[in-house]
């Protein structure tokens, strides 16, 4: 599996992505009854972690997050890697295999700089690369000026502090791993819908690896594994990029299928589209509502979307 016995877990640098690896450290050793040191973090700088001036639209998309970590799985150099699932492109590589997902984490977004979304002053300046939080920041409050805010937690908060803006958004679920669960104020999903997969933290091995993939397989949480893909299916049903916001939740219903729901805007806001869907547990639910919101959405809103031909 990997040199000297040990389990090589591959994963960017910054401070969450390191609390994230370290999660999935202890759940491998917890699970097998490894000695910690059975399992080394190997640090790999992706491109997205050393471009902190441009939107990731603009520069490659969410392969910036990934490029570096898979070819260091392929070649050999680590035995799987750790996501942050909304960052991980839809289409992956056949040779790659997600093979767990840790428990979810608070899915909502935090704004940072004001109690509420209302209580922004006019005109407020509101820093964010996110094209799903922008529209649904413009949609809700067409007088902000939205500006660019790229780099980790730390980052984004300095820049907040300087200045650059009055107030920003962050996952919650970061700040939570990062132990700052008393930053910022948590809008309501009835607000703002996440992104795909937010709060998920994802584990990536090579295809033909079996043993790699059992080992990580033992620590999937199940529920979080399928409506993460539900929501995958979603983005890949619509044919979505990084210039598409859309945001997606799917929870477990009470007869045990999924609850799917899901919202497309234009890039300022001034159009959308929202739908939901109810089924079993299959890849089918997020195509049946990506075919439901894509016949219902505005040209706008439609545009911004390439669905695959069938």
């Amino acid at each position: 599996m990997a040199e000297a016995g040990r389990f090589r877990l591959g994963t960017r640098g910054s401070p969450l992505a390191l609390v994230q690896a370290g999660m999935v450290r202890d759940a491998l050793c917890a699970w097998h009854g490894w000695p910690l040191d059975r399992v080394a973090l190997v640090v790999v700088r992706t491109t997205g972690d050393r471009v902190q001036d441009r939107a990731l639209a603009e520069i490659g998309g969410k392969a910036l997050w990934t490029k570096e970590l898979d070819r260091a799985l392929l070649v050999g150099e680590v035995d799987a890697c750790v996501h942050s699932m909304k960052d991980v492109e839809t289409l992956r590589p056949a040779a790659i295999a997600i093979a767990a997902m840790l428990p979810r984490a608070d899915v909502r977004d935090r704004l940072i700089g004001a109690p509420s979304i209302a209580a922004l002053p006019p005109g407020a300046t509101v820093g964010t690369s996110s094209p799903r939080r922008r529209a649904q920041l413009l949609r809700l409050r067409p007088d902000l000026r939205i500006v660019l805010f790229r780099g980790n937690v730390d980052t984004r908060l300095a820049k907040l502090a300087a200045g650059e803006a009055d107030a920003t958004l962050l996952a919650a679920a970061g700040l939570d791993r990062l132990k700052r669960p008393e930053i910022g104020a948590p809008i309501a999903l009835d607000v703002m819908l996440p992104a795909p997969a937010q709060g998920a933290v994802g584990v990536e091995v090579r295809a033909d690896d079996r043993e790699a993939f059992l080992a990580v397989n033992a620590i999937s949480d199940v529920i979080t594994n399928f409506c993460v893909h539900a929501e995958r299916g979603l983005l890949a049903a619509l044919g979505a990029n990084c210039h598409s916001p859309v945001a997606a939740l799917a929870v477990e219903d009470e007869q045990g299928g999924l609850r799917l729901d899901a919202e497309l805007l234009d890039e300022d806001g001034t159009a959308h589209v929202t739908g939901s869907a109810v089924g079993a547990i299959d890849a089918v639910l997020g195509a049946t509502l990506a075919a439901d919101l894509l016949a219902r959405a505005p040209p706008s809103v439609a545009r911004l979307f390439s669905p695959p031909a069938r």
